[in-house]
């Protein structure tokens, strides 16, 4: 029972500082900044339409290109990280199945690249 509480105790930890520390950049970033809305506030931010249209206002597909681009490179950060505490331990075939699942994003990303899905203009 010690062993288990000594291992968890760091995720313990670490969730506490973090849980801290983002408390209180939330409060410092709330009292340093001034809080009256102005035109600038109310315009529109990085979604290209008025936020205070019509919901059913259609906007360019590069929008869902830039989302799915996100979830791509957030699963793949999702299975390297926990192959990347494991990796001393695991067999070769765990190693060489994570080599080709980062070689299928990579052709992935290259072919987004080269079609210039990533340009904004």
């Amino acid at each position: 029972m010690n062993i288990i509480f000594s291992e968890y105790s760091v995720i313990l930890l670490f969730l506490l500082v973090s849980s801290l520390l983002s408390l209180v950049i939330f409060l410092l970033s709330y009292l340093v900044t001034p809080q009256k809305a102005d035109q600038e506030k109310v315009s529109a931010y990085e979604c290209g339409f008025n936020p205070f249209d019509d919901a059913r206002a259609t906007f360019d597909v590069r929008f869902y290109l830039v989302a799915i681009l996100f979830l791509i490179f957030d699963l793949e950060v999702s299975f390297l990280f926990p192959w990347s505490l494991v990796l001393g331990r695991i067999p070769t075939f765990g190693f060489w199945t994570m080599v080709v699942f980062l070689v299928i994003l990579t052709i992935g990303f290259i072919y987004e690249w080269c079609k210039g899905a990533l340009e904004w203009e």
